[in-house]
């Protein structure tokens, strides 16, 4: 037998981490990492947040896991509280991101169906999107790499240029029941949305009685300087699908819907075995409670204001590495001239932890709770690893050998 026991299908580096505190990440030699990846975007409070621990441990003590056969107050009381706190009326809790996608899918077309419109079926979705792993989601993108090897796949989207308000325009048809988009791409290279594409989806939904899906799993939860991405641009959604920061590192989602979209999620509609356990509930108020505090954000966008600008002062030291700076709060992508999945791997060796993005984006996803000395360390060690790095030779372009036939004929 060659498998491993672990089922093969992620491409692991040698960073081994069993222990976090705060910003950082240890293995057990104690090797030390400064941690800008945050679980990619999920441990927003850091690691070990004595509020986040203190909550889970005492939820754990007393009550993990009934059944949704039940009622479960602590999932009504969280709920409510994120009502109170979004455009929603409802909510459906989930145990990941993904599902919170599939719930928000399922909702959009349960909606068309109860209003006696089943032909509205297909959601446009953009180029380059990333809504999760299950065969859904991968068919809301265009990307090859999670494509591959699962085809033929639901014809249940068209994928659109990103930011191109005249190719949704032109696309909408009687088939189609929804628009879901990021506000700002992670996998797609911190892309965000233009406020023109934005207010026009909005504009489009409105007018063709559509519904308007945002997936805010790596923007949202103050990730971009407000609770929700959206806010900044001055519109709301129909349907949202939120995960990673919510829970801090606990894995836990939701798909959150007004009134109008959830029409159709009746009784038997959907459910979920783990979905708004009272730990998750737990975790999910623990993170809240930090969040909402009324400095959390002023310091959240503070911070987000230093690391830009300190990126922005260490690219003419290292230009022939690295272009420029974009994305929205502690959403941060550093666009590289060369591979920068070459470079992330580079940089551990340095000390710093990161993701790659598309378009050679190097993703900095910190914890939300960082200082001006994480960010004087993270560029320290930006620095050194562009100062020993050199970018991997690409491979020569080979013409392609012309056919038999027309080789013997010449």
């Amino acid at each position: 037998m060659t498998i491993t026991a672990l089922m093969p299908v992620y491409g692991r580096c040698e960073v081994e981490p069993v222990r976090g505190e705060g910003c950082y990440l240890y293995d057990a030699q104690g090797r030390e990492w400064l941690d800008f990846a945050s679980g990619i975007a999920v441990n927003i409070l850091g690691h070990s947040h004595p509020h986040l621990v203190g909550a889970i441990q005492k939820q754990a003590a007393t009550l993990m896991h009934t059944s949704n056969l039940y009622n479960v107050p602590a999932q009504a009381a969280l709920a409510q509280r994120l009502v109170d706190l979004t455009f929603a009326d409802t909510v459906f809790f989930t145990n990941s991101g993904a599902e919170a996608i599939e719930c928000a899918v399922k909702t959009c077309r349960s909606h068309h169906y109860a209003a006696g419109h089943p032909e509205k079926f297909r959601i446009l979705t953009f180029s380059n999107a990333f809504h999760g792993r299950t065969l859904a989601a991968i068919s809301a993108t265009n990307q090859e790499k999670m494509r591959k090897g699962f085809e033929p796949l639901p014809d249940w989207f068209h994928v659109l240029p990103f930011n191109d308000l005249e190719a949704v325009t032109a696309a909408i048809d009687p088939s189609i029941g929804g628009i879901m988009v990021e506000p700002v791409q992670g996998e797609g290279g911190i892309r965000a949305a233009t406020p023109e594409f934005l207010k026009g989806l909005r504009a489009l939904c409105d007018e063709h009685g559509l519904m308007l899906i945002l997936d805010e799993v790596q923007c949202g939860v103050a990730r971009s300087g407000t609770l929700f991405a959206h806010e900044q641009y001055g519109i709301t959604p129909d349907i949202m699908a939120i995960a990673k920061g919510i829970g801090g590192g606990f894995p836990v989602g939701a798909c959150l819907a007004t009134e109008h979209a959830a029409s159709g999620m009746i009784v038997g509609a959907h459910g979920s075995t783990y979905g708004g356990n009272p730990l998750a509930m737990a975790a999910c108020e623990a993170v809240l409670d930090v969040v909402t505090e009324p400095a959390f954000l002023s310091h959240v966008n503070e911070m987000a204001a230093r690391l830009r600008s300190s990126l922005e002062q260490m690219i003419p030291n290292h230009d022939d590495l690295f272009e420029s700076v974009r994305g929205l709060g502690l959403m941060m992508g550093l666009k590289l001239k060369s591979d920068s999945r070459a470079f992330v791997n580079h940089a551990r060796s340095h000390g710093i932890l990161l993701v790659a993005a598309g378009e050679n984006v190097v993703r900095l996803l910190p914890p939300l709770i960082i200082t001006e000395a994480h960010i004087r360390e993270c560029v320290d060690k930006l620095s050194a690893a562009a100062r020993a790095y050199t970018p991997p030779v690409a491979a020569p372009v080979v013409a392609a050998a012309p056919p038999i036939a027309a080789a013997a004929a010449a």
